[in-house]
């Protein structure tokens, strides 16, 4: 009996000439930067910001601070209004990509990501809010890889996030051992948004006073610690 359906001989080598070029193709392999970057959230209405979380080795050993939004305007909206005025900690859980691709220059810079959103650390019990939301960000306002030396440091240098009257105070990375560090404080109007050094003491938290004092404002207006931690930056 005949069969139902005979391939030509054209159509053979064609297929194979098709499944050649596939085997062929060329796969892009993932760059030493390639990872899970988990970064601390932190912002409100006048903008929302997010930290990565460092450390002194790859693929993670990069300090870089975004400014972002959600994609979605409604979600973005709600996310904001409860990180509005408060200090408390919330982290991006993201999908993997290349960190590098943040760099100023970048041939293919990364313009958004997908990420679940958590309240709380999201590798210490936090517990996810907005789960698969893209994240778009806006402006890279930080990017600089870290110094695996042992370093030694009198002073702590903090970056001033924001230009309203809610704003944040993120340390640089700039010692080993080092500590991750970010801050909410209410400015004044009109304050500039330098950055301010205070007195480093071995792995400890600077106190409200001390970053009061270097921000001339009053201790009262510092609302809190967003994020710390020496585990990660040994």
């Amino acid at each position: 009996m005949k069969p139902a359906f005979s391939p030509s001989r054209r159509t053979l080598l064609a297929a194979t000439a098709a499944l050649s070029t596939l085997v062929l193709l060329p796969v892009r392999a993932a760059g030493p930067t390639y990872g899970t970057h988990g970064m601390a959230l932190f912002g409100g209405r006048d903008g929302m910001y997010a930290s990565h979380l460092p450390m002194f080795h790859a693929p993670h050993d990069y300090q870089v601070l975004l400014q972002l939004r959600l994609l979605d305007p409604k979600l973005d909206g709600q996310l904001r209004a409860r990180l509005e005025g408060k200090p408390a900690l919330w982290t991006i859980d993201p999908e993997k990509f290349e960190l590098d691709r943040l760099a100023p220059g970048a041939g293919a810079p990364v313009r958004q990501f997908a990420a679940t959103v958590v309240q709380g650390h999201f590798e210490r019990e936090g517990k996810p809010q907005y789960k698969d939301v893209t994240v778009v960000i806006e402006k890279v306002l930080l990017f600089r890889r870290l110094s695996p030396e042992t370093v030694e440091s009198a002073s702590a240098r903090y970056l001033q996030v924001g230009t309203g009257r809610q704003r944040f105070l993120v340390k640089t990375v700039d010692s080993r051992p080092d500590f991750d560090h970010i801050v909410a404080y209410r400015a004044m109007p009109g304050a500039d948004t330098q950055s301010v050094t205070v007195p480093k003491l071995g792995l400890q938290q600077p106190s409200p006073r001390a970053l009061a004092d270097a921000l001339g404002v009053a201790p009262s207006a510092i609302a809190g610690t967003v994020y710390f931690d020496t585990n990660d930056l040994r």
